[in-house]
C-alpha cells in the first residue's frame, strides 16, 4: 500500500497583467483551485501546453511563490511560512529545471555546484561534502568524477550539464524531486538515456517525482499517474494508462493527437479531434476549453466539476468522448 507524501488542496495563484500601451489590467489565473496528491515512490505527471500552470505549481510547492489561497501538506503536516517549515520542504523537495545552463552558475566548478545544497543546509564538512559529490556523480554516470568536479559548466555537453543538475538534487537525499521539462532541451538521441537514468534512481532511492511535461510520449514511459492541466485547471486525472488509452476530456485527446507519429504510413491519418488553434472569446466563465472544443454545448457556459469514476479516473467535461 502506497503512503501519501505530498498533498496540495485548492491551490490558487493569480497574477495581474498590465497593458504597456494603456492603464488597463487583467487577472491571469495561473493556478486555479488545483488539488492533487503524490504517493511515496510514485511518479506523478503534470502535463499540458505552455502557460497551463505546470511550473507555477512547482514553485508554489517550494514556496518560492506565495500562495493566494490553498494548502500544501508534506508528510501529513501543513507547510507554513516559518523558517523551519520552509527549510524542511526545500531540503526534502529538490527541483530540476528545463535549461541546465540557466540553472547553474557558470562561474562555479562542478564540485561547488553539486555541493551547494549541502552547504546551504549545513550538512557535513568540506571533506564529507566532496565525498558525497563524487558519490552522486558516479550515480548519474558522470565519470571520471575526479576530473568532472574540476570542470566548469561550459566544458560539458548539454546532457552532462543536466546530469550535474540531477546530481545536485540528489546530494541531500530528497524525498521528492520536481522535474520541470528535464529532457526537453536535450538531443533526441540522449533523452531516452536520461529518462532511463532518472527511472533507475527513482526506484533505487524510492524518490517521489512530479514530472512536468508537455510530451505525453515521455510521460507514458516515466509516470504512473497523470494530471492534465489547461489554463490553470486540472481537466483530467488518473492512472496514466487509463487516461492516455481512454481519455474522457477533448483536450487530453488533442494532446494525444499531437504526439509525433513514428510510422510514416500513419502520418496522414485523420486526427480524432480537431480543435481551434487559438482561444476565442471569454474564458473567465464556464469551461475554459469550450471556445476551442468541437463538442461544446450550452451547458459548457457553467464550469464543470471534476467527476471521479469507480477506477479513480477523474475528468471535468459534460460531453465525455469515447
Amino acid at each position: 500500500m502506497l503512503s501519501e507524501i505530498l498533498r496540495i488542496e485548492h491551490l490558487k495563484k493569480y497574477f495581474i497583467k498590465k497593458n504597456i500601451f494603456s492603464a488597463k489590467t487583467s487577472i491571469v489565473k495561473a493556478v486555479d483551485d488545483v488539488s492533487l496528491f503524490l504517493n511515496k515512490g510514485e511518479v506523478f505527471v503534470l502535463a499540458g501546453e505552455s502557460g497551463s500552470g505546470k511550473s507555477t505549481i512547482a514553485k508554489l510547492i517550494l514556496k518560492s511563490l506565495k500562495l493566494d489561497s490553498g494548502k500544501i501538506f508534506f508528510g501529513g503536516h501543513e507547510i507554513e511560512n516559518d523558517n523551519k517549515s520552509l527549510e524542511n520542504i526545500r531540503m526534502n523537495c529538490q527541483m530540476i529545471h528545463q535549461d541546465p545552463y540557466d540553472s547553474i552558475n557558470p562561474r562555479m566548478k562542478i564540485l561547488d555546484i553539486v555541493s551547494e545544497p549541502l552547504e546551504i543546509h549545513n550538512i557535513g564538512n568540506s571533506e564529507s561534502r566532496k565525498k558525497r559529490v563524487l558519490e552522486v556523480l558516479k550515480e548519474v554516470r558522470l565519470e571520471p568524477s575526479e576530473e568532472i568536479i574540476k570542470k566548469y559548466p561550459h566544458m560539458l555537453s548539454g546532457g552532462q550539464r543536466q546530469r550535474v543538475v540531477l546530481a545536485r538534487a540528489l546530494t541531500v537525499k530528497p524525498k521528492i524531486i520536481l522535474a520541470d521539462e528535464p529532457v526537453s532541451m536535450l538531443d533526441v538521441s540522449i533523452r531516452a538515456e536520461m529518462l532511463e537514468l532518472m527511472q533507475e534512481l527513482q526506484k533505487k532511492h524510492e524518490i517521489s517525482f512530479i514530472y512536468i511535461t508537455h510530451d505525453l510520449a515521455t510521460a507514458k514511459y516515466f509516470g504512473q499517474r497523470i494530471g492534465i492541466l489547461y489554463l490553470g485547471k486540472i481537466v483530467e486525472m488518473g492512472k496514466i494508462d487509463e487516461v492516455l488509452l481512454k481519455p474522457k476530456h477533448p483536450y487530453t485527446q488533442a494532446l494525444i493527437d499531437a504526439i509525433s507519429e513514428p510510422d510514416p504510413e500513419n502520418i496522414n491519418k485523420e486526427k480524432k479531434i480537431r480543435i481551434k488553434d487559438s482561444i476565442e472569446g471569454n474564458v473567465e466563465e464556464g469551461c475554459r476549453f469550450r471556445t476551442r472544443c468541437p463538442y461544446a454545448i450550452d451547458k459548457c457556459n457553467v464550469e464543470p466539476e471534476l467527476i471521479t469514476t469507480d477506477n479513480n479516473h477523474a475528468f471535468a467535461c459534460y460531453v465525455k468522448i469515447d
